[in-house]
């Protein structure tokens, strides 16, 4: 046989193990979609009162309302047994509730008793606690007759009230038959059980009756007993005229009486009280004259915040009960004949109340839970299990099921067995009921959330992607990216326990699609979040204070940089109410400057600019302060503004332990008004002579109350400020000395971390000098391994750091701190973790190789380390690379080491190397880095970029001769691949006209070309890019020079490239000057002609004989338009792309004749004809043509 110890330790250890083994419970969501579709046992959310009294005039309503899937069906027992609602007319239960209504008609107290109401659906039963339904009574007063009372003066009196017995208990109170209250104090007062006592009796007591009165709460009644009469016998005639109040008795020779006690009776007593409730202590006592009444409690102090002395210190009142407010209470009452003492043992009993109230519990099949339910009271409650409201023991075997006392466990439950199950705790002073259904549940995932939500946040900050999400079994929650990667957890990302993935700081590159996926046995579900990230709101150009003269004009700026995909709206205030805008109103608002017209001074103030998107706002103030332009009196001029005075007469006030008021005599403000004063202290003991700020205070104070810290002896000073400046400082004021204190700050900046690998630096910020509170301060600094039960080693110091030797390497540490003083120790700080040193990591990341090269970047790819390699905190995995060779020959190249960091503890991480040189072989290896070292070398890889568009050409000269061109260029210095050559597109520059573009192709080893001019009077515009295979790079563009001298046909201009670039022939300015000048040079040609022309006939073989300009020679190595001026319309919009081209005019102009084509008349004069010249050859397909200029006109008859 085993015996019960054995079966105890059995018991014990099946507990641990099926504890050991017990899975976190599902919690189900509160989303109604999944209220709606869930099956759950009943709840019940609404009952009456366990004591429920009512009032008889009115129907009775006993509530019960349920919650549950299906909906809960109901019934009652009343006293014990099934109360059947439908026999009884008077009784109905409410639809799709519990809830029972007693018609007020008959005998109310026919109804009278306990009912339970039991909610019920297919998977379970929740029961309500025992409604004890008590109707409320009022009965009358006994009839009786009441005689006089005769008492000597100078005795107790005690006048019984004995009021009838209702419920609930009426509150009584006392009053004469003119229903005048009797006055009450320390001699005549009214105790706790009604009754009127005397202290001691006067004659003038005689002169009224006394009635007890009793009010009925629940039926709103008062009522009165018979009064009482007294008659009370002297020695001496009453006189009311006149009354010694200095000796009252004295005067009556009435004699001197000890105390003695008329409530209690002895000397000690006994009391019990509820934990909880309130707990009422009285002591009334007899003598002449009328006794003082003092408390106190044996062995330790009243508790100042629960205790109430009432009735003139007769009662002692103490609220909210609690175990520890057990022990002997004594009253003392005393007078100037002695003194006598009453002890109240007071016992604290409690009604069960909970420690761990049970919980529904939801499963999943095969899954284990327990429901716990933990109660306390005085004396210790009883735990009895009930399962759908009938007792655990009298219900159907769960071999699934086991009961511990106070605590049941399931194992490896199945569909079907939901239940609801009650706890009851209950002792002889109440009891606690509780309902708690354990829910069998299995559900595919199912997504909470709104699908496909945008969240837009800024740049940096932390940002939160929710993804709620409900199933059972729990479904397993995972974050993706793009669709792509193992799942985001860890590093830059912290997935919660509810879906929620935390993005430390987001960044432009988080931006993208990120999708969850949650998971179970019974299926899958995922969800879509689309992140995008905005740059911040910042306001770059903010308004500055002004001051302004009445009348003038102000203007605040306000420049806001925003994301361009958000829309921002800037908004102003004034003194923090938003400011109107009207369109002929003095205030008026750009889209970045505030106007103010014709100022006013009510117009001061702070003006704030708020620029807000829908994510982010900012905002900036500034100060308006008008200056009134009044006029002196005295010298009738305007009174310029100027600092203002300093304060004068500072006086100290009101002093306390840590503060003392401030008062002085604002000077002269100079015509500019005081905004503000500063108040600076100098101590004499940590810095003396040194004037530190204290506090800041608007200008129309000159009284203020100034916080100060302990154990400084302080003088102060006071600095005006006005919006031309600060006054001098004034006079200082008379010391003040604080009294010493412990420090009352902790010690900030505590940290952590090993300057070796076998060390631990712990250090912390110095408290200010007005912190220290107290002499000889010092710290004392406390640490211990995290993660065990060590106990805590400490150290005090002066200093700011100290050094533990002889660590393990990167340990963690748990590390706290305090200040301590001659006066004591401020509070502890916070428990901060540390860190021993770091070694070297002793792994290297593994497999390193490449993907997905092109011409300047690649993917990166490694088998990441074992973090306990690191030895140390993780900082990044950093890529050394360098450029080995071009694939040109010959090309040298810069072959300095880079390197690359990658923040990432993905299982299978990845990262892209950018900025790479085309065409070229480059070496790379990887290393993981902690904060102080890096690790060992990974496997080397060499690799080799693809071809890349080429850079631009070294250079690219033009210089211009009287009749061609000649460009020369060289190729590029980073080729990024084999060139296969340039492409040279140009096209003629007529002020803002652009000619049509043409293009011409050259081999790589061609580096120079010379181009025919029409004429000198052309220019062109030449791009030149290299190409390779991938196509062409970096375009130079070059504008062809003007003459230096276009007087002197010889001259030679030249030109170096430079990259594309405004013209000065463009700007407007340029070309209105050159229109005018020419226009001059035309009106002068024209003059002098009209004068030649004058002079008479010339003989015309002359003429023939002059030979033509050659500026009237067409070139025959290619086809420049000189075009018409139709052609000097300005471009509509920008300049072309290398490869585009501009429509030329439909109208072309035809070609000036040369030789035999023009005709003279003998005289010499000319007659114009203009013939046709084509050249299909010289166009290149073009139809264009020369006509005769007033130029050429002209030298043909000079």
């Amino acid at each position: 046989m085993w015996t019960q110890e054995r079966w105890a330790a059995l018991a014990v250890l099946s507990i641990i193990l099926l504890l050991s083994k017990v899975v976190a419970p599902i919690e189900v969501p509160l989303d109604p979609k999944i209220q709606q579709e869930l099956k759950q046992p009943p709840t019940i959310v609404k009952q009456s009162l366990k004591d429920y009294i009512v009032d008889p005039r009115d129907n009775i309503i006993i509530e019960c309302e349920a919650k549950g899937t299906p909906v809960p069906t109901f019934l009652w027992r009343r006293n014990g047994k099934f109360f059947n609602v439908g026999k009884d007319p008077r009784v109905t239960m409410r639809s799709r509730s519990g809830t029972l209504e007693i018609r007020s008609s008959g005998k109310p107290e026919d109804y009278e008793g306990e009912y339970q109401c039991f909610a019920s659906n297919d998977f379970g039963t929740a029961i309500s606690n025992k409604i004890l339904l008590r109707v409320s009574k009022s009965p009358l007063w006994p009839k009786e007759v009441l005689e006089p009372v005769v008492v000597r003066e100078g005795e107790s009196l005690v006048l019984p009230c004995n009021p009838p017995p209702g419920l609930p208990p009426p509150e009584t109170f006392w009053m004469d038959s003119s229903i005048m209250p009797i006055i009450q104090d320390k001699r005549v007062s009214m105790g706790l059980n009604g009754d009127l006592f005397f202290s001691n009796v006067l004659a003038k007591d005689a002169n009224t009756d006394y009635s007890c009165n009793a009010r009925f709460e629940f039926t709103h009644t008062i009522q009165q007993k018979n009064p009482y009469t007294l008659k009370v016998l002297t020695k001496e005639p009453y006189n009311d005229t006149f009354i010694n109040s200095t000796d009252l008795y004295g005067a009556r020779n009435v004699p001197e009486t000890q105390p003695t006690f008329l409530s209690p009776k002895g000397l000690s007593s006994s009391k019990i009280v509820l934990r909880g409730e309130q707990l009422l202590l009285e002591c009334i006592a007899a003598g002449v004259p009328s006794p003082n009444i003092n408390w106190n409690k044996k062995g330790a102090e009243l508790p100042s915040k629960k205790v109430k002395i009432e009735n003139f210190g007769k009662t002692l009142r103490l609220l909210n009960v609690s175990e520890e407010d057990s022990g002997d209470y004594v009253c003392m009452a005393s007078n100037k004949m002695g003194s006598i003492r009453h002890s109240v043992e007071v016992q604290v009993k409690a009604a069960p109340y909970w420690l761990d109230k049970p919980t529904n519990l939801v499963l999943a099949p095969d899954e284990n839970g327990r429901l716990v339910c933990r109660a306390r009271g005085n004396p210790k409650p009883t735990v009895q299990w009930l399962v759908n409201g009938e007792p655990i023991e009298s219900s159907l075997p769960n071999p699934n099921r086991q009961v511990l006392g106070d605590t049941i466990l399931f194992h490896s439950v199945q569909i079907g067995s939901s239940a609801v199950y009650q706890c009851n705790a209950s002792n002889e002073h109440g009891y606690l009921l509780a309902n708690a259904f354990v829910n069998i549940l299995d559900m595919a995932p199912r997504m909470l959330g709104p699908k496909n939500q945008l969240i837009k946040v800024i740049e940096n900050n932390r940002t939160f992607l929710d993804c709620p999400f409900f199933g059972s079994p729990l479904p397993l929650l995972r974050w993706f990216k793009n669709g792509l990667g193992s799942g985001l957890d860890g590093g830059h990302y912290k997935l919660y326990y509810n879906g929620t993935l935390e993005i430390k700081q987001a960044r432009p590159e988080d931006q993208g699609t990120y999708t969850c996926v949650a998971s179970n046995i019974l299926g899958k579900m995922e969800n879509q979040v689309r992140l995008e990230v905005k740059e911040p709101t910042r306001i770059v150009r903010a308004p500055e204070h002004v001051t302004q003269a009445k009348g003038t004009t102000v203007r605040f700026d306000c420049r806001v940089k925003h994301d361009p995909s958000l829309p921002v709206t800037v908004t102003w205030l004034k003194d923090d109410k938003p400011l109107s805008f009207t369109w002929i109103g003095r205030f008026r608002k750009d889209d970045e400057i505030l106007t103010i017209s014709n100022v006013n001074p009510e117009d001061a103030g702070t003006y704030t600019c708020t620029a807000k998107t829908e994510i982010d706002e900012h905002s900036a103030s500034a100060r308006l302060t008008v200056i009134e332009n009044g006029l002196s009196s005295a010298s009738n001029r305007s009174a310029s503004a100027g600092r203002p005075d300093p304060p004068q007469d500072l006086e100290l006030s009101d002093p306390s332990a840590r503060s003392v008021r401030l008062t002085w005599v604002p000077g002269n403000e100079n015509n500019s008004p005081v905004t503000q004063f500063l108040v600076q202290f100098e101590e004499d003991r940590w810095e003396p002579g040194k004037w530190q700020n204290l506090s800041i205070f608007d200008g129309n104070l000159n009284s203020v109350n100034l916080q100060l810290s302990p154990f400084v002896n302080y003088q102060f000073r006071v600095i005006a400020i006005n919006a031309v400046g600060q006054s001098q400082p004034s006079l200082p004021s008379a010391r003040y000395q604080t009294s010493g204190a412990s420090p009352d700050v902790v010690p900030s900046g505590l940290e952590g971390w090993g300057s070796k690998k076998n060390n631990m630096e712990i250090t912390w910020q110095a408290l200010k000098n007005t912190e220290r509170n107290g002499p000889n301060l010092r710290y004392m600094v406390s640490w211990r391994r995290k993660d065990t039960e060590e106990e805590w080693n400490n150290i005090t110091t002066t200093r700011t750091k100290h050094i533990i030797h002889n660590t393990d390497t990167y340990v963690p540490y748990e590390i706290k701190i305090q200040a301590i003083n001659d006066f004591g120790h401020s509070p502890e700080s916070n428990i901060v973790i540390g860190y021993s040193g770091e070694d070297k990591p002793s792994a290297a990341p593994t497999e390193l190789r490449v993907s997905k090269i092109n011409s300047t970047k690649v993917n990166v790819h490694w088998v990441p380390v074992d973090p306990s390699t690191v030895n140390g905190e993780f900082k990044e995995y950093k890529l050394y690379y360098w450029r080995e060779a071009s694939l040109i020959k010959g090309l040298k190249v810069n072959k300095t080491k880079l390197h690359k960091g990658f923040f990432t503890t993905a299982e299978q991480p990845s990262g892209i190397l950018t900025e790479l040189f085309p065409y070229s072989k480059y070496k790379m290896y990887m290393v993981v880095a902690n904060r102080e070292y890096e690790g060992p070398q990974s496997n080397p890889v060499e690799f080799y970029t693809k071809e890349g568009e080429p850079g631009a050409p070294k250079y690219f000269r033009i210089q211009r001769h009287t009749d061609v061109v000649h460009l020369k260029w060289d190729k590029p210095l980073e080729p990024n691949g084999v060139l296969i050559g340039y492409t040279l597109q140009y096209h003629t520059v007529n002020g803002t006209q652009a000619g049509e573009r043409k293009a011409q192709s050259f081999p790589p080893n061609v580096t120079e070309y010379i181009m025919n001019l029409p004429n000198r009077f052309t220019r062109f515009k030449f791009y030149l890019a290299a190409r390779t295979q991938v196509g062409a790079g970096e375009v130079y563009a070059v504008e062809s020079p003007h003459f230096a001298n276009e007087g002197t046909p010889d001259t030679d201009s030249t030109v170096v490239a430079y990259k594309e670039q405004e013209d000065i022939a463009t700007q407007g300015w340029f070309i209105g000057l050159m229109c005018a000048v020419a226009l001059l040079v035309l009106i002068l040609l024209i003059v002098c002609f009209i004068k030649r022309s004058r002079g008479g006939k010339y003989p015309v073989r002359d003429k023939k004989d002059l030979p033509l300009d050659s500026v009237d020679h067409k070139d025959h190595d290619g086809s420049f338009d000189y075009h018409s001026d139709e052609d000097n319309k300005p471009l509509q919009g920008s300049q072309t792309s290398l490869d585009g081209n501009v429509k030329e005019s439909d109208d072309s102009l035809v070609d000036y004749g040369e030789g035999g084509d023009g005709q003279f008349n003998e005289d010499g004069s000319f007659i114009g004809q203009y013939t046709v010249k084509k050249d299909k050859e010289e166009t290149e397909g073009n139809e264009s043509s020369e006509a005769t200029s007033p130029v050429n006109a002209i030298y043909s008859l000079a």
